[in-house]
Formats: C-alpha cells, structure tokens, sequence
C-alpha cells in the first residue's frame, strides 16, 4: 500500500502547506509520541506515553486496520495530527469510535474538526458492513481540561452520557479498620494466577457500564503493558476460587516527570457470591497500606459516578477525593450525508 498517497478531506481548513497521509507502520510510532506529549503537557494531563506503549497498542489492535481506519495531517511536511478509529459492541449498543489529537501549535484551525467529520464518514461505511440488530452510536470521550475537544464534541452533536472522575488520597489520611471477611485470605500472585486472574476480573466486569467483551489479544496486551505490576495487587481468595482484587500499579515514568510518589488502586473487582461483604474496602485499605510501606506520597484511582454497586460513596468513606472528571459522549450515527453542502467550520480542538 502506498501510505504516501494524499488523501482528500472534505472541507479541510485553508493552511498553506496542509495535506493529509496514510499510516507509515512504525515510522509513525515517535511522530504520535511527540503529538501526545505535546497535548498532554497543553491540556494538564498525567498520562505518559512512550514509542513501546504505542508499538504494544499496535500490536493488538481489534476492529480497526490502521492503513485505512488512521488519518495523519502534515503542513509543509511536518506531522501536526492523528486520528485512528474503531468499533466495538458495548451491552446492547455497537459504537463507533473516533479518536483524534492535533498538536497545541495547529490548534484552533478548523483542523480536528475536518479530521472528526473525516472520522464520522469513514466509521459510516464501515457501519454500513454491519446489520441493523444493535443500535449504532459514535462514541467519544474528554477529560475536563481537554476543553478544545468538549467544545468540538458539543458543535457536532455529542451529547454526555456518563462521568467517571479520577480521585485522589493523601497517603498519611487516617485508615478506618477494614478486616478481610471471614474464610478469605490475599495470596502472592504467582504466574499461574495470571489467567484466573484475568477470567476473574472479566467477569465481574459484566456487571459494569460499557461492557464489552475482551479478547484474547486483549489478554495479551494487558499482560505486555509498561505497568503491568503483578507483585503489587491484593487478590483475594475463598479456597480455590477468586473473590476480589485490587490491580495495583506504579508508573515509575509518571512519577519521575511528575516528581512525586503516587500508587495507583486500580482494577477494584469483587464477584458477585462475595459482594457487601467489605472485601473491596479491605483489599483497598491493604493497598493503601502497601503504597505507604513503599514510601508513596498518595494514592489515586477512578470511579463511575453512576456506579450501582455504591462504588464513589465507598472510594470517598476510604479518604479518596475528586480531582478530575471524565466525560463520555454519545451521537447516533446516521447514514453517510452528503458533502456537497456548505457547513459552519468548527475553531476549536
């Protein structure tokens, strides 16, 4: 496949020197590296990106081929955004998902939102292969500092539908006791609970809004993540069965560019036959323990505020605070329009 072949983008802003490219396989990997770091550092964001984690996403991709489903805009030969999108099905819904970055330099140009209504397109078609027994939605998401991306979204007709919040706790906060119940015991994870693990946390997953299905290049990846930190969960078991876990984890990269010490409690799960039971705030206050025993500052996780299972109330009784919040969006797709009409241009992402 030529990747260099131009391609063409309806109603693409007027900057000198603009075209638009294909995917170039890992001649691309650094160029998307140095276009997140530079939106991550714009929009206040903690997230650390390197070249091995994007060589580990590419590796395991599902429902997306990144020599047709990616869009990279250049000025003048320099790479100044990127877009890929996917599907997946989601409980009774299939979403089609654009995801987009455009550097803080090219920002307020129109740009995002010629490549989000290039996005929009393509998943039509491929929405087109799929039959009608699902309802068919774009999905899109922004964190609330991203607030060029939460005004692209509002212009082009996403609505929210659900809040996830990241919080935080010091780590010197007082800890209520919170013994493990009756019968169950946390056990050093050995190699061969990896998978058990895995099956485990799917499962309670169900119960989650958003489920979908993971498969086992998921697995696969999951296991290759920088961060995947075995020796620091606190899985707890009834016999031989799996009742609950905390899926801890350390981003060294993160702390060190941050400067400072901070735990992640994440992947809090718990089976249904052990539910209210207060496995999850044991294992959670273990964690936490763990993390400060380790020299940790503070530890931080993220909730679904309209979580049924009491999860924000349980996570904010253990000390934890809101320190950002997530928005995730919603848009029916419908049938591929026409370009041929005139349309407002969006200024912002």
């Amino acid at each position: 496949m030529n990747t260099e072949f131009p391609i063409s983008v309806p109603e693409a802003p007027a900057i000198p020197g603009l075209a638009f490219r294909r995917f170039r396989r890992e001649l691309d990997y650094p160029v998307m590296v140095a276009i997140l770091d530079a939106c991550n550092d714009a929009d206040h964001l903690e997230y650390i990106n390197t070249v091995a984690d994007v060589a580990s996403i590419f590796a395991h991709l599902t429902n997306c081929d990144p020599y047709r489903d990616m869009l990279f805009a250049e000025v003048n030969g320099q790479t100044v955004a990127f877009s890929r999108v996917w599907w997946q099905e989601e409980d009774t819904n299939r979403l089609y998902i654009p995801l987009g970055f455009v550097h803080p330099d090219w920002r307020r140009h129109g740009l995002g939102a010629a490549m989000l209504r290039y996005n929009e397109r393509r998943l039509r078609e491929i929405a087109q292969g799929h039959t009608a027994e699902m309802p068919k939605l774009f999905r899109a998401w922004a964190v609330d500092k991203e607030y060029g991306a939460l005004a692209l979204f509002a212009k082009a007709g996403y609505e929210p539908v659900r809040y996830y919040i990241g919080m935080t706790r010091p780590i010197d906060a007082p800890l209520l006791d919170a013994p493990m119940p009756k019968g169950l015991e946390v056990r050093t994870v050995r190699s061969d609970h990896i998978r058990p693990i895995w099956e485990a946390k799917e499962e309670a997953r169900r119960d989650h809004w958003g489920y979908n299905p993971l498969t086992e290049q998921d697995f696969e990846r999951w296991t290759q993540m920088r961060v995947f930190t075995p020796h620091l969960w606190k899985v707890a078991w009834d016999g031989d069965q799996i009742a609950g876990m905390v899926l801890n984890r350390l981003d060294a990269a993160q702390n060190e560019k941050h400067r400072r010490k901070r735990g992640y409690t994440f992947g809090i799960f718990v089976r249904r036959p052990w539910r209210r039971r207060g496995l999850a705030r044991s294992l959670l206050v273990q964690s936490i323990q763990m993390f400060r025993e380790m020299g940790m500052e503070e530890t931080a996780l993220g909730v679904d505020t309209q979580n049924p299972s009491g999860a924000l109330r349980l996570y904010e009784g253990v000390g934890y605070r809101a320190s950002r919040c997530h928005t995730f969006f919603n848009k029916r797709l419908e049938p591929i329009p026409d370009w041929s009409g005139n349309r407002e241009r969006s200024t912002t992402w």
